[in-house]
Parts: structure tokens; sequence; C-alpha cells
């Protein structure tokens, strides 16, 4: 049975994995691990379909984004923000309808973001456990990608939240096409969301 997908199509037809801060605090060892970073970073935005601004400036949504919420919502609330192309995608879960609503326009507010994209869940907020499961079928699907090669895997990025997978980038409609095919194919996905821009 063919896993059920769709595409989401605002009005350009637009489509983190979230960013999960981690602390180095061996003394010694944080200007060797910030040199690699930069250097890691420098890497993927020289293979990426966006402008080093652009890339960097969703970066920046992506914090805004969840340090708002964050202060607003403390408790029964799970809100992941990923930002590519300044589009904001909110994955996660929420307690109300109203609480949903909010958030989309707090991510809305942020300087400089062009659309959001709310597929958050109103409902109780996942375990750990369902996390690292999210996490690993990212993985998987990232994986995939490499091993299809149809396309360049890091031109689209996956988001996976309680089993389903979102597939942000600015692609071919081919590519778009060749990603959800392989993401689909994953075992234990629900659905696959497109939520892209396309360049033809």
């Amino acid at each position: 049975m063919p896993i059920p997908s769709r595409v989401v199509s605002p009005s350009l037809v637009l489509s983190l994995m979230f960013l999960a801060g981690t602390t180095v605090s061996l003394q010694g060892c944080i200007p060797l691990f910030a040199a690699g970073a930069a250097a890691g970073t420098g890497a993927l935005i020289a293979e990426d379909r966006r402008t080093s601004g652009t890339y960097l400036d969703d970066e920046g949504i992506e914090l805004k984004v969840v340090s708002r919420v964050g202060e607003k919502f403390k408790d029964n609330t799970h809100v992941n923000a990923t930002s590519y192309n300044k589009v904001v995608l909110l994955t996660g879960e929420v307690a109300t309808a109203d609480a949903k609503s909010e958030v989309g326009a707090m991510a809305a507010a942020v300087p400089g973001v062009r659309f959001v994209v709310n597929e958050l869940a109103v409902g109780n907020v996942t375990t750990l456990t369902q996390r690292s499961g999210d996490t690993y079928t990212t993985t998987r699907v990232k994986t995939r990608f490499i091993d299809g090669s149809r396309f360049q895997a890091n031109h689209v990025k996956v988001v996976t939240e309680a089993g389903i997978v979102y597939l942000m980038g600015i692609v071919k409609r081919t590519e778009a096409k060749a990603a959800g095919e392989l993401a689909s194919g994953v075992s234990g996905v629900k659905k696959v969301v497109q939520v892209f821009e396309f360049l033809d």
C-alpha cells in the first residue's frame, strides 16, 4: 500500500532537522571544535542552492522562533522550527488549537520570514523515545537519498515528526518526485509532505 504524500503549495509552490544545541565543555577543545564547525559550515554553504546570506539567515530564523516560543510556552509544548529559504516549517505538538495559531503567528512575525507552514499537531507531547525514532528515520531517509543517486542529497532537507517525513529545498520537479518516492520507501514512514520551492 503506497505511503500517503502531499505537496504544500504556497504562492510560489514553496517547500532539521531541528537544530539541537550541543555544548562542548572540555577545556582546550573549543577552539578546535569551533574551527571545525566553521569549516564544515563553509562546505555546506558552498554546495547549497541558497545564497550564503540566506543560509545564515535561515539559521538565525530557526533560533529566534524556537527562543520566542520557548519563552511564551514552557509546558505541554514541543515545537521545532526549520527554515529553508526563509520558509518556516513548524512541527511538534502543542496543547490547544489556539496555541498552534499563536505559534504560527509568532513565527511569521520574525523578521525575514517569507511564509510559515504550520504542521503542529494538537495533542500530547511526544516522548524522547519517539523523537529518537524520528531522528533515526531522518537518517535512513538521507541514506536512501545518497544510495539512490537520483539527485544531490544535500539539496533536500529532511525533517521527521511522529513518523511523518517533511522534505524541504529548492529543487527541480524531477528531484522532488525522486525524493518523495525514496522517502516513502523507508519502513516506518507514515506520510511524506513535500514543502519545496521549484526551479522549473
